[in-house]
């Protein structure tokens, strides 16, 4: 194997392999980058069993091959090289000589033999705007469960109608939920798909780069997601199980809304929890006579307050919240203004942005005891 590709075209598609290279691993292949030599350019898959990369790359190829390579030392020496030409060759004993310039560097490589054969993207079921599937996950992964234990929370679920397309997660405490409305041509019957936590991170990274127009191939097999952005296809694993009952946890009767300048109102819940117990991160807002308070009280610190002046006539209401969980929602939210919507201290609270239309998006957070 024998090939001249360009440092930066070569760097940007390797960069993108590392979030699935396993890095502490029994398994020492899958910390190798598979190389693929032919024709015009080159193949580079990476994988760690649950998530797999596959993307190409022009290049000069005077002789075909494939070696497996270790990742992060491929990516950190080609990072390193000057911006020329690099030249790549495999000699005898599965090792890999890298020269650019005036630098040169022999690396120890792997045979392709034992890397893991991943799968193709054979039906595609349909094309998602890269824009909306990016603005799906950017509000939903904050809120999927991290423990381990609770299988069926540690991703989102994906809903895909004929004139819709829905995200969904929770971790027991908190619900995200967002749908736009997008006509899917073809598209007859409902398809439902539970999408782990770091297949969404690594699509994050993948629809980053996406332009406005560009569309995301999805389908499935028995036990695997694809998403095919041009010349880039992630693999995942699909969760099993059963996701919980969504629609009977999005509240009905909280009838008690106020409006607020989000930037004004996340300064503010910093400012209080900077008292807040490390433990619960709890903090207290009253909804009183055009007030919205917001409380903190720690044994060991001391207490905090601050008031908004809002539009509420209502009846009053005092309800405690984990502070963190209403920073994640006012984080990724774009709206300059949001909506809280309560029913009593016993019911969830739902945030929503208060004028944004695109998007249908509401935030579930389940009351504290304080």
């Amino acid at each position: 194997m024998e090939f001249t590709v360009r440092k930066f075209e070569i760097l940007r598609e390797i960069s993108l392999t590392q979030g699935v290279v396993e890095r502490k691993t029994t398994i020492p292949i899958l910390a190798n980058l598979l190389i693929d030599a032919a024709g015009e350019g080159l193949s580079l898959a990476a994988t760690d069993l649950e998530i797999g990369i596959k993307t190409t790359c022009p290049a000069k190829v005077k002789k075909e091959g494939s070696i497996t390579t270790p990742a992060k030392n491929f990516l950190e020496i080609i990072r390193s090289l000057p911006d020329a030409d690099v030249k790549i060759k495999k000699l005898e004993n599965d090792r890999l000589q890298i020269n650019c310039a005036a630098a040169s560097f022999k690396i120890v490589g792997l045979p392709t033999d034992n890397f893991p054969a991943l799968p193709d993207l054979k039906e595609v079921l349909v094309e998602i705007p890269a824009q909306v599937l990016l603005n799906l996950i950017n509000r939903t992964i904050f809120a999927i469960a991290s423990e381990e234990s609770r299988y069926t929370l540690n991703g989102a679920l994906l809903l895909i109608k004929p004139l819709s397309i829905t995200m969904v997660s929770t971790d027991g405490h908190r619900l995200a939920h967002i749908e736009k409305q997008v006509g899917f041509e073809h598209l007859n019957s409902e398809i439902r798909a539970l999408i782990p936590k770091k297949a969404l991170a690594e699509l994050q990274r993948l629809l980053a780069e996406a332009e406005e127009t560009d569309l995301v191939s999805f389908g499935k097999d028995a036990t695997h997601l694809f998403f095919r952005l041009k010349k880039r296809l992630m693999i995942s694993r699909m969760l099993t199980g059963q996701f919980p009952n969504y629609e009977a946890v999005l509240p009905k009767e909280n009838s008690k809304t106020i409006v607020l300048d989000r930037e004004e109102v996340a300064s503010a819940i910093k400012r209080v929890a900077l008292l807040a117990d490390d433990k619960s991160r709890a903090i207290k807002i009253l909804l009183d006579n055009n007030k919205f308070e917001i409380s903190s009280n720690n044994a060991d610190l001391g207490e905090a307050r601050e008031s908004i002046d809002i539009n509420y006539n209502s009846s009053a209401v005092q309800i405690g919240f984990n502070c963190q969980y209403l920073l994640d929602f006012l984080t990724v939210t774009q709206d300059s203004s949001v909506s809280f919507d309560f029913k009593d201290e016993q019911s969830a609270g739902q945030l929503r942005p208060a004028t944004e239309e695109d998007y249908s998006y509401r935030y579930i957070v389940m009351p504290m005891r304080v």
